[in-house]
């Protein structure tokens, strides 16, 4: 009797084990699809830059898009955060759609890529989150905000910014947006960031963009984060959403003495110009009901709508709630305007891009803008 107990303790466990594993692994091993758009000229690894990351998880795609015409450059980095999912979408959706005939843009869809193979231990959001598409459902991983505890671990007592010797949270060894500028031999986080600005010196990249989504009850959100040298060009583009897109966005100054942070050390240690773009991401609240794929997608929630009535939001918010279409649309409406603003004060360095803004994201969905894989040329189709 006692080994009959004992087999069957040990068969329970094992169950528990593999119905709590199988599905974490087969979310680690699921390929998002991504069909290159007519502008992407190269697909290559980030390691090109530093050969410390090639084969581990650090590496990552970085995707050219380059126009026919010599111009400026620029880099958009998405999935700093692989919590924060406008980001990676946007990326996707402009590789898919955006056309380039003057100047080269570089897309990083998943630049802390273990964070987009788990979602965030304890914090109850889904594995896969999806969206309908004229051709059917296209699904996406749902990431969490660092590398992965089973890619880079033990984690500090206390985190050490490499470079100014700032004490920071244990878990920030693990985040991408405190890491910068890097240094070769860090944390994964440090080599990312580190290859990253020697993409960025190496070459003279002029402007980089920093996708993120925030909570609607924090105040940097919905805004266009970046230092002094960059806050012309922020105004500028934040002054023309408003006035002729009719959304809300507004400049936020990036802070000199919090270190690591990508507005800030860009710029700092290259001469190029830095923008971090926050779009409202609800489901990242704590206060809201459970963190559903619905809700990660029409940004809906009673409880986030109860608060808006108590005016403790930083958003316009209402019972339509904050969908994947507007902060999509978002973040293309204020990375071609802040193209615009740079173009005309640098002409020499102007890029000229294009791609459907927010009105026509929003009244169409973001699903109309993907293309079905299936039917693609098979070469064109990249899995991340």
């Amino acid at each position: 009797d006692f080994m009959m107990r004992k087999w069957i303790i040990l068969a329970v466990l094992l169950l528990v084990v593999l119905a709590g594993g199988i599905p974490l692994y087969l979310q680690r091993n699921f390929k998002e699809e991504v069909v290159a758009g007519p502008s992407v000229t190269d697909v290559f690894k980030l390691s090109r830059y530093f050969s410390g990351i090639e084969g581990t998880i650090a590496d990552t795609d970085v995707f050219e898009l380059k126009g026919s015409e010599e111009g400026g450059k620029m880099l958009i980095i998405a999935g700093t955060h692989e919590s924060e999912p406008s980001a990676a979408l946007t990326a996707f959706y402009l590789i898919e759609n955006l056309k380039v005939d003057r100047g080269t843009v570089y897309i990083i869809p998943h630049f802390n890529r273990s964070g987009s193979l788990g979602t965030q231990p304890g914090g109850g959001f889904p594995l896969y989150f999806s969206m309908e598409t004229p051709w059917g459902e296209k699904t996406f991983r749902m990431g969490d905000r660092g590398f992965q505890a089973l890619d880079q671990w033990p984690d500090p007592d206390v985190y050490i910014h490499y470079h100014e010797g700032q004490a920071m949270s244990y878990i920030d060894a693990r985040n991408t947006n405190r890491a910068w500028p890097g240094r070769p031999d860090g944390y994964y986080a440090e080599q990312v960031t580190y290859a990253a600005m020697e993409m960025i010196k190496k070459e003279k990249i002029d402007i980089v963009i920093d996708l993120h989504e925030a909570e609607a009850m924090y105040p940097v959100t919905n805004c266009i984060v970046v230092p002094e040298k960059s806050m012309s060009y922020a105004t500028g583009a934040s002054f023309y959403v408003k006035g002729r897109e009719k959304f809300e966005n507004h400049v936020e100054r990036s802070p000199t003495a919090f270190r690591g942070l990508s507005h800030r050390e860009i710029g700092d240690w290259s001469d190029a110009y830095p923008f971090l773009l926050e779009s409202p991401g609800v489901h990242l609240d704590q206060i809201t009901a459970a963190k559903t794929p619905e809700l990660i997608m029409d940004g809906i929630d009673p409880f986030v709508l109860k608060a808006a009535e108590k005016g403790l939001l930083f958003i316009p918010y209402d019972e339509n709630g904050f969908s994947m279409d507007r902060r999509v649309g978002q973040h293309s409406s204020v990375i071609q305007e802040i193209v615009v603003q740079w173009s005309k004060k640098n002409p020499e360095r102007g890029l000229t891009i294009s791609a459907p803004k927010y009105k026509e994201i929003v009244e169409n969905g973001l699903g109309y803008f993907f293309k079905d894989p299936s039917k693609a040329n098979k070469d064109d189709v990249y899995y991340q």
